[in-house]
């Protein structure tokens, strides 16, 4: 399992920085993020934060100077600009220094940081009791998706999920609206898997909701 490092350091994380330096400490946990970088939006392996910065495993392309913002858990971006890439590791400096203890906490403490989510319209079938359902795919993450479907779906009933290229996924039914349902995945998706879907599915724009 890849994990993030977190550092009480002041500056943002060097390329070369592979191992604990003297004097650091450091608390490893996983952490999936988004990034955006004008109206493109991203996931994104945080690798290593600090106070100054954090370095991410990028999905998509990032320049030296790009400016961009980086979310941590669902509605809290942290903008800053690319200080240097290697490969698709891009190290990124904060605008303002952030407090790590008060993420450290939310994180263990907290509730359950929501998943980052990308926008993206496509057609889906839902599989209930082997009988499918058309439906339209309105954003998707590891944990599952938010669909747009004609049909009541019964809340908590187990059902498969197939999307364009995919073999079905199990999946349950969490909530539903007149327009649309969510849907929670049994197992998160791979990242890679989705990022790799992503690529060849989604839509030019993508966004938090």
């Amino acid at each position: 399992m890849q994990t993030t490092l977190y550092s009480f350091a002041e500056e943002a994380p060097a390329p070369e920085r592979t191992e604990q330096r003297a004097g650091e400490r450091h608390l490893t946990l996983f952490r999936v993020g988004a990034i955006t970088l004008g109206e493109r939006r991203e996931l994104c392996l945080i690798k290593n934060i600090s106070a100054g910065g954090m370095m991410i495993r990028a999905y998509c392309k990032v320049r030296e100077g790009d400016r961009l913002t980086v979310e941590l858990k669902s509605g809290e971006p942290i903008s800053g600009r690319a200080i240097w890439t290697k490969e698709h590791n891009v190290g990124v400096q904060f605008d303002h220094k952030i407090d790590v203890l008060h993420i450290l906490h939310t994180s263990m403490e907290g509730p359950r940081p929501r998943m980052p989510r990308i926008e993206v319209d496509c057609a889906a079938t839902l599989y209930l009791d082997c009988r499918p359902i058309p439906a339209r795919i309105e954003d998707i993450s590891q944990g599952g998706v938010k669909v747009a479907v004609r049909e009541v779906l019964p809340r908590g009933k187990d059902l498969g999920v197939g999307l364009p290229g995919l073999a079905p996924i199990r999946a349950s039914v969490c909530w539903q609206d007149d327009e649309c349902a969510g849907i929670t995945f049994n197992t998160l998706m791979p990242l890679n898997d989705l990022v790799r879907w992503l690529d060849q599915q989604r839509t030019p724009i993508s966004r938090a909701s």
